[in-house]
């Protein structure tokens, strides 16, 4: 099967799935998700997500976050793993967005990347979920699935991004980048597929006899 074929069964079997994508991050604002996504780093968005509430009735914007002890934004962080980077970031892109940004969060991933604690990925989500524009965040998840569907080669993170902005179409971007997370918790896992077991990979790869190993990020 040739890759554009292998892209267009991808897209049609994943619409199947999820023709709805609600973002995963509980949010309220582009602030609270931008703060929700860092915290995501290295965590689960369901423990992200019993974090958050507590950390948003402290402080849901910049004005507030700012005057936020580092300390006590780390009690609260605490179980989304690498507390001190996290919370030391969380105040100071704080004091950044209130200095240099009137409070807001920029809708410019240029200007998101300079952030502390804000890198490529991060600011792709706050771009596409939190503004709407096109972006194809790439996680541990869409790099292994790529490698496996043959997107890819894996070389890296940034290959993988470049090679799936060119395969499917800028409008599909946004929704494409959770569907295919999606599946990768739901059907493609880790552990529960080796590249032939899910739909997907025994439509993409049907010949496929030994497991497939991705490259790590």
């Amino acid at each position: 099967m040739l890759k554009k074929n292998r892209a267009a069964f991808i897209v049609e079997h994943l619409n199947f799935h999820y023709e709805e994508t609600p973002i995963p991050l509980s949010h309220t604002n582009n602030f609270e998700l931008l703060i929700a996504v860092l915290l995501s780093a290295q965590c689960t968005d369901e423990r992200v997500n019993r974090v958050t509430p507590k950390l948003f009735e402290l402080a849901n914007n910049s004005f507030d976050m700012q005057n936020v002890p580092v300390n006590e934004i780390y009690n609260i962080i605490r179980p989304c793993g690498l507390a001190p980077q996290k919370s030391k970031a969380i105040h100071n892109l704080s004091l950044i967005l209130v200095e240099k940004y009137g409070g807001e969060v920029p809708n410019n991933i240029n200007a998101l990347e300079t952030l502390p604690g804000v890198g490529h990925k991060t600011a792709s989500v706050v771009i596409s979920q939190g503004f709407g524009q096109p972006a194809f965040p790439v996680d541990t998840h869409i790099h292994r699935l790529a490698q496996r569907w043959g997107l890819t080669n894996g070389k890296n993170v940034k290959q993988t991004e470049l090679d799936l902005k060119k395969l499917f179409p800028r409008d599909s971007w946004n929704k494409l980048h959770l569907q295919i997370i999606f599946y990768g918790r739901e059907f493609c896992t880790a552990r529960g597929c080796d590249g032939r077991i899910c739909k997907i990979c025994k439509t993409c790869y049907p010949n496929r006899k030994n497991a497939f190993k991705a490259k790590k990020p």
